[in-house]
């Protein structure tokens, strides 16, 4: 059994004979829109870099370590941070053993324009506790490839 709603003219669709309204969804503007926000995501997050803006002088070689080690932080101003909290010089040793419980060594990592009097106080204090001391630097091939 079938119903016809035509008025007999033979014309389908709209009133003016227009073709009829589609009922499905295009989704290939909607893939267009989703690929280029991937991409423009995928370009920034190279760029985007997280923590505190310290460049770590350039040297020929560089040893590879896989250690989890505290890593204490000199920023040009001469501020000292715990693994990106801040901390004072004084009670640096306090507070690697307080986080960081079976720790022997310690990263310290210093901009290369920090003065070096900042520097001085942090490692001899870190000696003083009997903490190894191990300098981060960057290789001088990885460092001029970041300045592009």
């Amino acid at each position: 059994m079938a119903f016809s709603f035509s008025n007999g003219s033979g014309r389908r669709g709209r009133r003016f004979g227009g073709p009829s309204a589609m009922s499905e969804i295009n989704v290939v503007p909607l893939v267009d829109v989703v690929l280029v926000l991937l991409i423009i995501f995928m370009i920034t997050a190279n760029v985007m870099e997280f923590g505190l803006d310290i460049q770590v002088p350039q040297v020929r070689r560089v040893q590879n370590t896989a250690q989890d080690l505290p890593v204490v932080s000199v920023t040009k101003n001469g501020e000292s941070f715990l693994n990106e909290k801040p901390v004072n010089i004084n009670l640096l040793p306090q507070n690697i053993r307080q986080r960081f419980h079976n720790a022997t060594a310690v990263y310290v990592r210093a901009d290369k324009e920090t003065p070096w009097d900042p520097i001085a106080q942090v490692v001899a204090e870190l000696g003083e506790a009997k903490f190894e001391v191990k300098m981060v630097t960057a290789p001088t091939d990885a460092a001029s490839r970041q300045q592009r």
